[in-house]
């Protein structure tokens, strides 16, 4: 592992840290990091993790590390995804705050200023979300559809982070960051679970005015039609034991177990819209993924609304999946029927 900046560590530790993994980023990341340095608070390290990357990537971060005392680089010896990468970065971190920045993003000037503002005048507060843009393009960019909210406990947060009420764009306190690294169950999407554990873990959790702009893409992991996409199964099942090794109540369990039949149902949708485009093997493995979720599902813990509606029953017994796949052919046929008419 290439690392550059670690061994010697700062004479005193810096306000906050913010973590970015960067992978290809040759075409977007002298913005980010542009937007780092020209930050209005200077009291920050910047430790941007290179994920064994085959572009200029490694090139543009040592140039800006020599130019800037803040910015600390790791150079990866494979690639595994940028979860890895973070946790790389995050096992250095020095900061009393810790946040991320992706290396196609960008901040307002003033963002970890006002987050931090947001720390100093709370001491009970643990998770301080930023203002997200949306970001397509000058012409197109709009804000994260969020209620304004002066401060929800950790659990309200969690609740609302199940459906995305709130985003997770945020900055943390390093004490729980350090305590939930970075989930690494899948490539994709266990990033959710990291988010929704800090939430749960916060006594107080707040906003603040500064500016995370989102950049839009169309080629992203939630956008893209990939069979990685049965991997939010895992992710959803590695949460759930999160979940029972914390020793969590049953409302916690209760409304996660829903989240995750919820979504066994909508990766079912997956596999019925988009099977067509996936080879015998892909759609052999999607399916097997959304019976293993579903055999896992405790029914118990289903709200009657998600045990009764038609297409939503569960038919838990193992001779019975055959009936329950039928159930969601018919569901979705009828569903795509409807909209045609």
């Amino acid at each position: 592992m290439g690392i550059s900046k670690e061994e010697d560590e700062p004479m005193s530790k810096p306000i906050c840290t913010v973590l970015m993994a960067a992978y290809n980023a040759e075409k977007y990341i002298a913005k980010s990091l542009d937007s780092l340095v020209n930050q209005t608070l200077k009291d920050i390290e910047v430790i941007v993790i290179d994920d064994c990357s085959s572009d200029k990537t490694p090139l543009i971060i040592k140039q800006y590390a020599v130019k800037y005392s803040i910015i600390r680089y790791l150079l990866l010896p494979e690639n595994q995804g940028q979860a890895h990468a973070r946790n790389e970065g995050l096992k250095i971190a020095n900061g009393q705050y810790i946040t991320f920045l992706d290396s196609d993003d960008w901040l307002s000037e003033d963002a970890l200023e006002a987050a931090v503002e947001v720390f100093d005048v709370n001491p009970l507060t643990d998770c301080v979300l930023f203002h997200v843009v949306n970001y397509e393009n000058d012409q197109h960019q709009e804000a994260y559809p969020m209620p304004e909210f002066e401060v929800m406990t950790g659990r309200v947060a969690f609740e609302k982070s199940l459906s995305w009420q709130i985003h997770g764009v945020y900055m943390v306190r390093a004490t729980i960051h350090k305590k939930i690294p970075y989930d690494e169950t899948c490539r994709s999407y266990s990033d959710d679970n990291t988010t929704r554990m800090h939430y749960l873990l916060s006594r107080e959790v707040r906003q603040c005015n500064g500016t995370y702009f989102y950049r839009q893409h169309e080629t992203s992991v939630t956008h893209k039609i990939d069979v990685s996409r049965y991997d939010y199964l895992k992710a959803n099942a590695h949460m759930k034991a999160m979940l029972i090794d914390l020793k969590e109540d049953e409302r916690i369990l209760n409304l996660y177990e829903n989240e995750r039949w919820l979504n066994v149902i909508g990766l079912y949708k997956f596999y019925f819209l988009y099977r067509k485009r996936f080879s015998k093997a892909e759609n052999s493995y999607g399916l097997s993924e959304i019976k293993k979720a579903w055999k896992s599902i405790e029914t118990k813990r289903l709200t009657l609304k998600n045990r009764l509606k038609f297409g939503y029953i569960p038919m838990q017994l193992p001779c019975l999946w055959p009936f329950f796949r039928l159930q969601e052919e018919l569901y979705f046929a009828l569903r795509r029927l409807f909209r045609r008419l």
